[in-house]
């Protein structure tokens, strides 16, 4: 019976989409209905990671181009390692805002196919996560305090786990530049996706060292107008733990961070006003 009912219900939708989509849309929903049909009709796992029928080894190559596009560097067309796969599935995690991690259609954003959502990874309006918390359902103000010490915690977190792995990256990186001096016959398609390789890989890092920054910050002004709107005893509790967070990312400059990644202001309503947030 409910498989039956089931399929009623897919070929109304199928019938809906013939009459009514765009051709160019079609896919996109075929996709989104093909999404909500896996268990749990959600794309998202236990611990807000996606399931894994739907997850692929280079889900988030896509980080390393968009890093190197932004610099103006090139794009490596080698396959990645282990460890280089690692590395992008780790920055996404911390790149990605935090307001954004469980979601139905995470699979999108994983993937990197909606645009509009990379291109709000690279600017900057630190408010916005002040304005979701306000925004959220939260029954007491202890709510919001526990909602923003518990990010700022899965930050450090993460954080902790990706400059590991930068660290052995850059090691192999080393190790790589050396084999490029010593290994004579190697043509110039070989050396030019070598060392395009290498950069993607370190400006990958330098775009988590600036993300982070943007997120401490966006953490910081949440913290301030908190405690101004709603003072609570647990606002000590979240200050320690962005201190905690601070000192993690300034022991962990490893790679200098371009002046290109420098993020764009967006204009924010401000009582009644636009602004231009720097």
């Amino acid at each position: 019976m409910a498989d039956a009912a089931a399929s009623g219900v897919a070929e109304r939708l199928a019938s809906m989409s013939r009459t009514r989509c765009p051709p160019a849309k079609k896919f996109l929903f075929v996709t989104g209905f093909a999404l909500l049909t896996l268990p749990g009709c959600s794309s998202i796992g236990d611990f807000g990671r996606l399931q894994p029928e739907i997850v692929s080894d280079d889900i988030h190559a896509w980080v390393g181009w968009d890093a190197a596009a932004r610099a103006g560097a090139p794009i490596s067309t080698y396959n990645l390692t282990e460890d280089e796969q690692a590395l992008r599935d780790l920055a996404f995690a911390v790149i990605e805002p935090p307001y954004d991690r469980i979601r139905w259609d995470a699979v999108v954003y994983e993937y990197g196919t909606k645009r509009g959502f990379r291109h709000a990874l690279w600017t900057l309006d630190r408010t916005v996560y002040y304005g979701r918390l306000q925004a959220a359902g939260y029954r007491s103000s202890t709510g919001r305090y526990n909602k923003l010490t518990d990010d700022i915690r899965n930050d450090t977190l993460r954080t902790a786990q990706f400059f590991d792995f930068a660290r052995r990256v850059l090691d192999l990186d080393r190790r790589r530049e050396l084999s490029l001096q010593h290994v004579a016959e190697l043509s110039p398609p070989e050396r030019l996706n070598a060392r395009a390789r290498i950069g993607e890989n370190n400006l990958i890092i330098a775009w988590v060292e600036h993300s982070l920054a943007l997120r401490c910050a966006s953490y910081r002004f949440a913290l301030e107008h908190l405690v101004v709107a709603e003072p609570e005893r647990v606002a000590a509790d979240a200050d320690v733990a962005l201190t905690e967070l601070q000192q993690q990312i300034a022991a962990n400059q490893l790679v200098p961070v371009p002046p290109q990644f420098s993020p764009v202001p967006v204009a924010v309503a401000a009582q009644g006003a636009v602004v231009t947030k720097d």
